[in-house]
């Protein structure tokens, strides 16, 4: 079997972390390196390595990861704004290899992002 993702850590227990919300399909947990004041990855339970890697069966789940979005945007009354981003492959500095949202807020962003 193959090695568990700091993810499936998190989401088993084994590794602790900051959950901001959590519900059958997702957790949500602050990033330990933020890059904003606001800095939430928001993470399936089933393991998609990453976008590129989903297929049409999983649409529900991907629309569910940004429905959680909003709502803890909400429920942390980001008003003025937040930013959304997911990292798929290399190149898009994709450091663990199973799919994840950014919400990042509290500051103005900046455009371009990378």
């Amino acid at each position: 079997m193959p090695e568990k993702t700091l993810f499936q850590k998190i989401i088993d227990r084994e590794i602790p972390a900051k959950i901001e919300y959590e519900d059958e399909t997702c957790i949500v947990i602050r990033d330990i390196d933020p890059k904003a004041p606001v800095h939430l990855l928001i993470i399936p339970k089933k393991l998609i390595p990453n976008l590129g890697a989903t297929s049409d069966e999983d649409t529900e789940i991907l629309g569910h990861l940004l429905q959680t979005a909003r709502r803890v945007a909400e429920k942390m009354n980001l008003e003025n704004g937040f930013r959304i981003a997911i990292n798929c492959g290399p190149d898009a500095l994709e450091s663990v290899p199973h799919l994840h949202v950014h919400l990042l807020a509290g500051r103005k962003m900046t455009w371009p992002p990378g």
